[in-house]
């Protein structure tokens, strides 16, 4: 957050008149990727409802509705476009999934962190180990984790496994950060946010859609990485801003406005703009950097770029409609 003082003063006295969040977010945020939506969206979303029955998930008090407001199909849908039917199953179920989970961790450390560990260690000794799961929670993370290696190559699953287990300890970073009486600084939040996003867990399977599995050198490049750096944090600082007015109200403290908020002493929309600029700063060199790396990138290194690409733009066209952040729509908060 490299906003100097002076700039920061300016945008909180000049902030565009907006009726709601949605309507600043519009007017401020630099989105170069157009809408697309995957046409077996619908066959996703079925397929989503099955799995949930099936792993019993559906029947946990919460989970029916809070799928329906937050429409994991739709969202794997914008995300990947292109992607085969195969692929999008797989990438809607792993989001339903995450959605579950994450909603589960933050009821469960909200005030007492260590309640949160045997639901982690669980998860960890899946994905890590192959354990045999004992709720059903680690039940659905297993069989998730039967249909990655089924799709991918063993190098593609081992990478997703990997991403997922850094997914599982941010839950717990989060919860100790909730806990605390003091929120954690800017630095701190979007640390954590980087890794409660779990948008990376979803590069390998970006990675599974190509034609071919990418080389070492094309995978482990300076500038890929930081494009998946890049692609990842957008990702998911985009829906802070849509969530921004949800979170504040439930005392959530892991949210890049509400960071930004507390750092500067200012509006929430005077916020939310501070968030946008730091946003569109990521996204400008994320089309920098691809320009750069193209070239050299075989045709499946570009398709996995492009996949990441992706997410920022399904993240956007996702968030501004989807029920779980309305708040956004209301009039604007002071």
């Amino acid at each position: 957050m490299s906003t100097t003082h002076e700039e920061r003063a300016a945008v909180a006295q000049d902030v565009m008149p907006a009726a709601t969040l949605v309507d600043l977010i519009d007017a401020h945020l630099y989105m170069p990727f157009p809408f697309r939506r995957n046409p077996q969206e619908q066959a996703a979303a079925a397929g989503v409802g099955h799995w949930l029955r099936v792993t019993g998930l559906s029947d946990e008090p919460g989970v029916a509705a809070m799928i329906s407001h937050t429409r994991p199909a739709q969202l794997a849908s914008y995300n990947g476009p292109d992607m085969d039917p195969g692929i999008l199953q797989l990438v809607a179920l792993q989001i339903a999934y995450q959605f579950v989970f994450d909603d589960r961790a933050e009821e469960v450390g909200r005030h007492r962190p260590g309640q949160l560990l045997p639901m982690l260690c669980e998860s960890i000794a899946v994905l890590r180990d192959g354990a045999a799961p004992s709720t059903p929670l680690g039940a659905a993370l297993s069989d998730l984790y039967r249909q990655v290696r089924e799709r991918c190559t063993p190098a593609q699953a081992a990478r997703w496994a990997w991403k997922s287990r850094e997914y599982v300890h941010g839950l717990l970073y989060e919860a100790v950060a909730q806990a605390h009486p003091t929120p954690p600084r800017s630095g701190l939040c979007t640390s954590i946010r980087s890794l409660t996003a779990g948008v990376e867990p979803f590069h390998p399977l970006c990675e599974a859609a190509q034609p071919c599995e990418l080389t070492s050198g094309e995978l482990h490049h300076p500038l890929m990485r930081r494009l998946s750096r890049l692609s990842a944090d957008a990702a998911v600082w985009i829906p802070d801003l849509f969530s921004a007015v949800k979170e504040q109200r439930s005392g959530e403290v892991i949210n890049l406005a509400l960071a930004y908020q507390r750092s500067h002493h200012c509006s929430l929309p005077a916020a939310v703009t501070l968030a946008i600029q730091q946003i569109n700063r990521t996204i400008r060199e994320f089309e920098t950097l691809y320009a750069e790396i193209a070239p050299e990138l075989s045709p499946s290194g570009v398709g996995y770029v492009e996949g990441m690409a992706g997410w920022i733009r399904g993240c956007y066209y996702w968030s501004r409609t989807v029920p779980r952040y309305a708040d956004a729509a209301a009039p604007a908060p002071p």
